[in-house]
């Protein structure tokens, strides 16, 4: 706008300078003065033709300006329709990152476990999860399957149920003398249930859930594991008057 300001002041300074002198033209000009005349009226023009680019320059950037504001106006309200509307869980894949195994620090476990000194964090350590369902995932399970759970709510017994895997494991993972002794029961038990179908996989049952975490194992729960089969996130196993709900 500086450049804009500079040239209409010299317009102003220049026209007055013009209606002085034509002020003066009542009288009889020298032959110089009528051509000095004539040299500012010219001058005038281009400075106007100047103006008007100048102008025209100013509008493009104000139009260019008046984009940009709209542009990162809709970019605000994104931003603000996406904070509105983040799910719960984000689903994210997890596993060894750089071929090393990557610990939950999340057990969620009521157990008190032993705290053996000098563990080495190796392979053995690791503990898998399931991955959270996805929004196309949740749309293509049937509604008849789906019933009232929303997204979130079939996340969060995701959750639930890498909580008690997690807590299972890590009490598998440890030696069971350095457990108390509701652990080692619980260690116990965990050995007892395994089969040749269960080994290299992970797997919970519903004294595990009920063990671990909040979540109630009702009629509804088996809705939930319907459409987690649905999804491909596990499958059971029946055998020895137990169920058991295996990762896939």
């Amino acid at each position: 706008m500086s450049e804009l300001e500079d040239i209409s002041h010299h317009i102003h300074d220049r026209i007055s300078s013009l209606q002085r002198m034509l002020d003066l033209s009542v009288v009889a000009l020298p032959h110089n003065k009528i051509r000095k005349l004539g040299q500012e009226l010219f001058s005038l023009q281009r400075l106007l033709e100047e103006l008007e680019k100048c102008v025209d320059r100013q509008r493009e950037q104000l139009k260019h300006l008046k984009e940009l504001e709209q542009s990162f106006q809709k970019d605000a309200e994104n931003v603000d329709h996406l904070k509105d509307n983040m799910p719960a869980h984000m689903p994210v894949k997890k596993g060894p990152a750089n071929g090393k195994p990557v610990l939950n620090n999340n057990d969620g476990a009521a157990v008190q476990l032993g705290q053996p000194e000098n563990v080495k964090k190796s392979g053995k350590n690791y503990v898998r999860e399931m991955e959270f369902i996805t929004m196309p995932e949740f749309d293509s399970i049937p509604q008849y399957m789906r019933g009232r759970v929303s997204y979130d709510k079939l996340n969060a017994a995701v959750q639930s149920l890498n909580t008690a895997v997690t807590a299972k494991y890590k009490i598998l993972h440890q030696s069971a003398k350095t457990l108390n002794n509701h652990a080692r029961k619980l260690h116990q038990r965990f050995k007892d249930q395994e089969t040749k179908d269960t080994k290299g996989q992970y797997f919970v049952v519903e004294d595990d859930i009920r063990e671990f975490t909040q979540m109630r194992v009702d009629k509804q729960f088996q809705g939930i594991l319907n459409m987690l089969r649905h999804c491909q996130r596990l499958r059971e196993l029946r055998g020895g008057g137990l169920t058991r709900y295996m990762l896939s």
